[in-house]
């Protein structure tokens, strides 16, 4: 009987330490496909990975995601508006539109939950595209820490709320 070999797919990880900031990163070969929450254990991003990445091994390497780390610090400190580098996220066909809504707000501007609705064509759908915000993997880079309640309130953040703050006022946009 032949042996069958199983080859398991790479989930490069690396913790990103700047100047207060920590944070988890990940990526597979198409591209950075986990940012964690601000402090959190590495818990975060191994649970999360179980759920989502299933079939793929985690693998220590701060040289695969210098390049991700180094993105990172520019924008930290201010230097870069726009990620240039892949990312790569995997949801259903409604958690990806709306992902791909919130890489479209600018630099610098917020939206709301029913402007991310309507830039969907799902105007209806505001506490679904809330739950597709939450569902989001890779904070900053897919940056959903632009998205505001309608009456300009700051509302949640699965970074939680001082991350949320920090990111913004980085950004000048509170």
């Amino acid at each position: 009987m032949p042996t069958t070999i199983s080859i398991r797919k790479q989930l490069y990880w690396s913790l990103l330490s700047y100047e207060g900031w920590s944070v988890h990163l990940a990526a597979v070969e198409e591209g950075l496909c986990f940012v964690g929450s601000h402090n959190q254990p590495f818990e975060e991003l191994t649970e999360w990975a179980k759920r989502r990445m299933p079939g793929f091994d985690l693998l220590h390497d701060d040289g695969v995601m210098q390049l991700y780390a180094d993105e990172f610090i520019r924008y930290l400190q201010g230097e870069l508006e726009q990620f240039t580098l892949p990312i790569y996220y995997k949801g259903t066909p409604f958690q990806e539109a709306v992902w791909k809504a919130l890489c479209d707000i600018p630099y610098g501007e917020t939206r709301s939950y029913s402007d991310i609705a309507t830039d969907i064509q799902k105007p209806s759908s505001v506490r679904a595209v809330g739950t597709a915000i939450g569902a989001n993997p890779i904070l900053i880079t897919v940056p959903c820490h632009r998205v505001i309640g309608k009456n300009g309130s700051l509302t949640g953040y699965r970074g939680g709320m001082e991350m949320k703050m920090k990111l913004l006022q980085l950004e000048r946009s509170i």
